[in-house]
Protein backbone atom coordinates (compact mmCIF):
# COMPACT_ATOMS: atom_id res chain seq x y z
CA UNK A 1 0.00 0.00 0.00
CA UNK A 2 2.54 2.70 0.90
CA UNK A 3 4.81 1.35 -2.47
CA UNK A 4 1.41 2.38 -4.00
CA UNK A 5 1.08 5.51 -3.00
CA UNK A 6 4.74 6.59 -3.14
CA UNK A 7 4.38 5.80 -6.99
CA UNK A 8 1.42 7.71 -7.05
CA UNK A 9 2.85 10.89 -5.11
CA UNK A 10 6.40 10.11 -7.84
CA UNK A 11 3.76 10.36 -11.05
CA UNK A 12 2.26 13.26 -9.93
CA UNK A 13 5.37 15.39 -9.01
CA UNK A 14 6.42 14.51 -12.62
CA UNK A 15 3.20 15.70 -14.17
CA UNK A 16 3.64 19.10 -12.25
CA UNK A 17 7.07 19.43 -12.96
CA UNK A 18 6.36 18.85 -16.75
CA UNK A 19 3.89 21.43 -16.20
CA UNK A 20 5.79 23.91 -14.48
CA UNK A 21 8.45 23.31 -17.03
CA UNK A 22 6.24 24.01 -19.92
CA UNK A 23 4.39 26.87 -17.92
CA UNK A 24 7.87 28.66 -17.57
CA UNK A 25 8.80 28.31 -21.57
CA UNK A 26 5.43 29.90 -22.88
CA UNK A 27 6.73 32.97 -19.69
CA UNK A 28 9.84 33.09 -21.54
CA UNK A 29 8.48 33.06 -24.86
CA UNK A 30 6.45 36.20 -23.76
CA UNK A 31 8.82 38.31 -22.05
CA UNK A 32 11.35 37.76 -25.20
CA UNK A 33 8.39 38.90 -27.26
CA UNK A 34 7.92 42.08 -25.15
CA UNK A 35 11.51 43.09 -24.99
CA UNK A 36 11.86 42.50 -28.99
CA UNK A 37 8.62 45.14 -29.08
CA UNK A 38 10.28 47.40 -26.14
CA UNK A 39 13.38 47.11 -28.38
CA UNK A 40 11.57 48.15 -31.60
CA UNK A 41 10.94 51.62 -29.68
CA UNK A 42 13.62 52.24 -27.92
CA UNK A 43 14.52 56.25 -28.31
CA UNK A 44 17.29 57.86 -30.34
CA UNK A 45 18.54 59.50 -27.10
CA UNK A 46 17.69 60.35 -23.77
CA UNK A 47 16.94 64.15 -23.95
CA UNK A 48 18.17 66.47 -21.37
CA UNK A 49 15.86 68.11 -19.18
CA UNK A 50 15.19 71.93 -19.35
CA UNK A 51 17.99 74.44 -17.29
CA UNK A 52 15.83 75.93 -14.06
CA UNK A 53 16.38 79.17 -13.54
CA UNK A 54 20.03 79.65 -15.47
CA UNK A 55 22.30 82.67 -14.86
CA UNK A 56 21.59 82.82 -18.90
CA UNK A 57 19.32 80.86 -21.14
CA UNK A 58 20.68 80.15 -24.60
CA UNK A 59 18.16 79.07 -27.51
CA UNK A 60 19.00 78.00 -31.04
CA UNK A 61 16.23 77.18 -33.51
CA UNK A 62 17.41 75.41 -36.44
CA UNK A 63 14.47 75.30 -39.52
CA UNK A 64 12.90 77.53 -42.47
CA UNK A 65 10.78 80.68 -42.57
CA UNK A 66 8.10 78.74 -40.12
CA UNK A 67 11.38 79.46 -37.69
CA UNK A 68 11.74 83.01 -38.67
CA UNK A 69 8.32 83.18 -38.38
CA UNK A 70 7.90 81.96 -34.84
CA UNK A 71 10.76 83.33 -33.28
CA UNK A 72 10.56 86.90 -34.98
CA UNK A 73 8.98 88.28 -32.00
CA UNK A 74 10.30 86.69 -29.06
CA UNK A 75 13.19 89.54 -28.78
CA UNK A 76 9.89 91.75 -27.62
CA UNK A 77 8.11 89.85 -25.40
CA UNK A 78 11.10 89.34 -23.44
CA UNK A 79 11.90 93.11 -23.38
CA UNK A 80 8.20 93.58 -22.13
CA UNK A 81 9.15 90.81 -19.32
CA UNK A 82 12.05 92.21 -17.75
CA UNK A 83 14.32 89.65 -19.27
CA UNK A 84 18.17 90.53 -20.68
CA UNK A 85 19.76 87.36 -20.06
CA UNK A 86 18.12 85.17 -22.43
CA UNK A 87 20.36 84.62 -26.00
CA UNK A 88 18.57 83.96 -29.17
CA UNK A 89 19.87 82.43 -32.26
CA UNK A 90 17.99 81.58 -35.56
CA UNK A 91 19.33 79.73 -38.28
CA UNK A 92 17.57 78.78 -41.74
CA UNK A 93 17.08 77.76 -44.90
CA UNK A 94 13.78 78.70 -47.02
CA UNK A 95 11.71 75.70 -47.68
CA UNK A 96 14.39 73.30 -45.33
CA UNK A 97 13.42 69.96 -44.79
CA UNK A 98 15.25 67.27 -42.23
CA UNK A 99 16.90 65.46 -45.26
CA UNK A 100 18.18 68.50 -46.38
CA UNK A 101 19.67 70.01 -42.90
CA UNK A 102 21.71 66.69 -42.74
CA UNK A 103 22.99 66.56 -46.04
CA UNK A 104 23.87 70.44 -45.38
CA UNK A 105 25.70 68.93 -42.21
CA UNK A 106 27.63 67.15 -44.83
CA UNK A 107 28.33 69.37 -47.39
CA UNK A 108 29.36 71.76 -44.64
CA UNK A 109 27.94 74.19 -47.03
CA UNK A 110 27.55 78.14 -45.59
CA UNK A 111 24.17 78.16 -47.28
CA UNK A 112 22.43 79.39 -43.38
CA UNK A 113 21.24 82.63 -42.63
CA UNK A 114 21.83 83.37 -39.02
CA UNK A 115 20.65 85.84 -36.99
CA UNK A 116 21.55 86.33 -33.17
CA UNK A 117 19.75 88.23 -30.68
CA UNK A 118 22.61 91.13 -29.04
CA UNK A 119 24.01 89.86 -25.42
CA UNK A 120 22.09 91.84 -23.24
CA UNK A 121 19.58 93.53 -25.46
CA UNK A 122 16.68 91.99 -27.24
CA UNK A 123 17.01 92.90 -30.55
CA UNK A 124 18.34 90.73 -33.33
CA UNK A 125 21.45 91.37 -35.33
CA UNK A 126 22.32 91.76 -38.63
CA UNK A 127 22.32 88.41 -40.33
CA UNK A 128 25.29 86.59 -41.45
CA UNK A 129 25.45 83.31 -43.31
CA UNK A 130 27.27 80.14 -41.14
CA UNK A 131 27.24 76.07 -41.80
CA UNK A 132 25.50 73.95 -39.52
CA UNK A 133 28.40 73.33 -37.72
CA UNK A 134 29.18 76.60 -36.82
CA UNK A 135 25.78 77.67 -35.93
CA UNK A 136 25.18 74.49 -33.48
CA UNK A 137 28.41 75.57 -31.81
CA UNK A 138 28.58 79.32 -32.06
CA UNK A 139 27.60 79.34 -28.21
CA UNK A 140 26.88 77.30 -25.41
CA UNK A 141 23.29 76.43 -26.40
CA UNK A 142 20.83 75.19 -23.37
CA UNK A 143 17.99 74.24 -26.03
CA UNK A 144 17.89 73.74 -29.64
CA UNK A 145 15.03 73.49 -31.31
CA UNK A 146 14.17 71.80 -34.83
CA UNK A 147 11.40 71.03 -37.12
CA UNK A 148 10.21 69.09 -40.51
CA UNK A 149 9.38 71.10 -43.49
CA UNK A 150 5.45 72.52 -43.63
CA UNK A 151 4.18 70.09 -45.78
CA UNK A 152 5.64 67.03 -44.60
CA UNK A 153 5.14 67.43 -40.88
CA UNK A 154 2.34 65.27 -40.79
CA UNK A 155 4.55 62.19 -42.21
CA UNK A 156 6.61 60.75 -39.84
CA UNK A 157 8.20 58.44 -43.18
CA UNK A 158 9.57 62.02 -43.96
CA UNK A 159 11.09 62.44 -40.70
CA UNK A 160 13.81 59.45 -40.83
CA UNK A 161 16.17 58.31 -41.08
CA UNK A 162 17.40 62.11 -40.83
CA UNK A 163 16.15 63.44 -37.37
CA UNK A 164 18.05 60.56 -35.96
CA UNK A 165 20.82 61.64 -37.90
CA UNK A 166 20.08 65.27 -36.82
CA UNK A 167 20.25 64.11 -33.17
CA UNK A 168 23.28 62.95 -32.76
CA UNK A 169 25.22 65.61 -35.00
CA UNK A 170 23.70 68.16 -32.91
CA UNK A 171 24.83 66.68 -29.46
CA UNK A 172 28.51 65.86 -31.21
CA UNK A 173 28.58 69.70 -32.25
CA UNK A 174 26.96 71.43 -29.37
CA UNK A 175 29.50 71.95 -26.86
CA UNK A 176 26.62 71.52 -23.93
CA UNK A 177 26.53 68.46 -23.46
CA UNK A 178 23.89 69.04 -21.27
CA UNK A 179 21.48 70.71 -24.30
CA UNK A 180 17.79 69.68 -24.39
CA UNK A 181 16.39 69.27 -27.71
CA UNK A 182 12.83 70.66 -28.65
CA UNK A 183 10.94 70.60 -31.20
CA UNK A 184 8.12 72.72 -33.01
CA UNK A 185 5.22 71.72 -34.14
CA UNK A 186 4.53 73.80 -37.02
CA UNK A 187 0.72 74.73 -38.31
CA UNK A 188 -2.08 73.29 -41.08
CA UNK A 189 -2.50 75.83 -43.68
CA UNK A 190 -5.50 77.95 -44.36
CA UNK A 191 -8.44 77.14 -45.74
CA UNK A 192 -7.76 78.39 -49.32
CA UNK A 193 -4.43 77.56 -49.31
CA UNK A 194 -2.73 77.23 -52.73
CA UNK A 195 0.33 75.40 -51.70
CA UNK A 196 1.45 71.98 -53.61
CA UNK A 197 1.82 70.48 -49.90
CA UNK A 198 -1.63 71.20 -49.01
CA UNK A 199 -2.64 68.27 -51.28
CA UNK A 200 -1.04 65.52 -49.07
CA UNK A 201 -3.76 66.48 -46.68
CA UNK A 202 -6.88 66.38 -49.46
CA UNK A 203 -6.35 70.58 -48.78
CA UNK A 204 -8.29 70.12 -45.54
CA UNK A 205 -7.13 71.96 -42.51
CA UNK A 206 -8.44 69.59 -39.76
CA UNK A 207 -7.06 67.03 -41.84
CA UNK A 208 -3.75 68.79 -41.48
CA UNK A 209 -3.50 69.04 -38.34
CA UNK A 210 -4.56 66.13 -36.64
CA UNK A 211 -1.95 64.27 -39.22
CA UNK A 212 0.81 66.77 -37.87
CA UNK A 213 -0.20 66.13 -34.12
CA UNK A 214 -0.29 61.73 -35.32
CA UNK A 215 3.12 62.43 -36.82
CA UNK A 216 4.59 64.54 -33.91
CA UNK A 217 2.98 62.05 -31.36
CA UNK A 218 5.23 59.20 -33.08
CA UNK A 219 8.16 61.32 -33.05
CA UNK A 220 8.12 61.68 -29.40
CA UNK A 221 8.13 57.97 -28.68
CA UNK A 222 10.46 56.87 -31.32
CA UNK A 223 13.35 59.49 -30.63
CA UNK A 224 13.26 60.92 -27.34
CA UNK A 225 12.16 64.55 -27.99
CA UNK A 226 9.67 65.16 -25.22
CA UNK A 227 9.60 68.89 -25.55
CA UNK A 228 7.12 70.20 -27.85
CA UNK A 229 6.63 73.78 -29.01
CA UNK A 230 2.62 73.38 -30.43
CA UNK A 231 2.43 76.00 -32.42
CA UNK A 232 -0.01 73.96 -34.50
CA UNK A 233 -2.49 73.85 -31.59
CA UNK A 234 -1.88 77.70 -30.48
CA UNK A 235 -2.75 78.95 -33.64
CA UNK A 236 -5.52 76.24 -34.50
CA UNK A 237 -6.70 77.51 -30.65
CA UNK A 238 -7.06 81.27 -32.10
CA UNK A 239 -8.56 79.81 -35.64
CA UNK A 240 -11.64 79.22 -33.85
CA UNK A 241 -12.08 83.03 -31.97
CA UNK A 242 -13.35 86.48 -33.45
CA UNK A 243 -9.67 87.04 -33.66
CA UNK A 244 -9.30 84.80 -36.87
CA UNK A 245 -9.53 86.22 -40.41
CA UNK A 246 -10.98 83.72 -42.51
CA UNK A 247 -10.85 81.63 -45.06
CA UNK A 248 -7.05 83.78 -44.92
CA UNK A 249 -6.32 82.11 -40.95
CA UNK A 250 -3.88 84.07 -39.73
CA UNK A 251 -1.58 83.32 -42.48
CA UNK A 252 -0.46 85.62 -44.86
CA UNK A 253 0.07 83.80 -48.70
CA UNK A 254 -2.14 80.42 -47.40
CA UNK A 255 0.84 78.88 -45.48
CA UNK A 256 3.19 81.53 -43.26
CA UNK A 257 1.57 82.92 -40.47
CA UNK A 258 0.56 86.49 -40.02
CA UNK A 259 2.94 89.11 -39.35
CA UNK A 260 0.24 90.21 -36.81
CA UNK A 261 -1.48 88.26 -34.40
CA UNK A 262 -0.04 85.08 -36.23
CA UNK A 263 3.64 85.57 -35.40
CA UNK A 264 2.39 87.34 -32.28
CA UNK A 265 0.77 83.82 -31.10
CA UNK A 266 3.64 81.66 -32.15
CA UNK A 267 6.26 83.74 -30.45
CA UNK A 268 3.66 83.88 -27.16
CA UNK A 269 4.00 79.68 -27.60
CA UNK A 270 7.62 79.66 -27.65
CA UNK A 271 8.12 81.74 -24.40
CA UNK A 272 5.34 79.95 -22.42
CA UNK A 273 6.88 76.53 -23.44
CA UNK A 274 10.31 77.41 -22.75
CA UNK A 275 10.94 80.88 -20.82
CA UNK A 276 7.70 80.15 -18.64
CA UNK A 277 9.43 76.53 -17.53
CA UNK A 278 13.41 78.08 -17.35
CA UNK A 279 12.54 81.62 -15.71
CA UNK A 280 8.90 81.03 -13.81
CA UNK A 281 7.46 84.14 -16.17
CA UNK A 282 3.98 83.40 -17.57
CA UNK A 283 3.28 84.69 -21.01
CA UNK A 284 -0.24 85.89 -20.05
CA UNK A 285 -0.44 90.00 -18.79
CA UNK A 286 2.73 90.54 -21.08
CA UNK A 287 2.31 94.24 -22.25
CA UNK A 288 3.87 93.32 -25.96
CA UNK A 289 1.52 94.52 -28.33
CA UNK A 290 2.51 94.29 -32.33
CA UNK A 291 0.73 96.74 -34.96
CA UNK A 292 1.70 94.61 -38.28
CA UNK A 293 0.24 92.28 -40.44
CA UNK A 294 -3.30 91.50 -41.97
CA UNK A 295 -4.83 91.09 -38.10
CA UNK A 296 -2.64 93.84 -35.44
CA UNK A 297 -2.14 92.79 -32.18
CA UNK A 298 -4.05 95.15 -29.89
CA UNK A 299 -6.32 95.82 -26.60
CA UNK A 300 -8.89 93.76 -27.64
CA UNK A 301 -7.05 90.65 -28.68
CA UNK A 302 -3.80 90.39 -27.16
CA UNK A 303 -4.81 88.24 -24.16
CA UNK A 304 -7.08 85.87 -26.64
CA UNK A 305 -3.48 85.20 -28.76
CA UNK A 306 -1.44 84.95 -25.02
CA UNK A 307 -4.40 82.56 -23.70
CA UNK A 308 -4.41 80.52 -26.92
CA UNK A 309 -0.25 79.84 -26.37
CA UNK A 310 -1.14 79.20 -22.97
CA UNK A 311 -3.98 76.34 -23.27
CA UNK A 312 -1.75 74.87 -26.09
CA UNK A 313 1.33 74.39 -23.94
CA UNK A 314 -1.32 72.94 -21.75
CA UNK A 315 -2.98 70.21 -24.06
CA UNK A 316 -0.25 70.23 -26.55
CA UNK A 317 -2.01 68.08 -29.11
CA UNK A 318 -5.89 69.28 -28.10
CA UNK A 319 -7.75 72.19 -29.85
CA UNK A 320 -9.25 74.10 -27.30
CA UNK A 321 -12.33 76.30 -27.04
CA UNK A 322 -11.15 79.96 -25.54
CA UNK A 323 -14.48 81.86 -26.51
CA UNK A 324 -18.16 80.18 -25.86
Amino acid sequence: MRSMTLKVLILAFAVLMQHNAAFTQTISENVQQKVTQEQFFVPNFKNNPLPKYPKTLKILGVGNSFTDDAMQYLPNLLESAGINNVTLGKMSIGGCSLERHYNMYVQDTAAYTYVKSIEGKNIWSEPVKTTFKQGVGDENWDVIIIQQVSQNAGIYQTYQPYLNDLIDVIRANCTNAGVTLGWQMTWAYSTNSNHDGFANYNKCQTEMYQAIVNAVKTMTVMTGIDLVIPSATAIQNLRGTSVNNAPADLTRDGSHIDFGAGRYTLACTWFQALIAPCLGKTIVGNTCRIDNGNVPVTEDNFLMCQKAAQFACSRRFEVSILEK
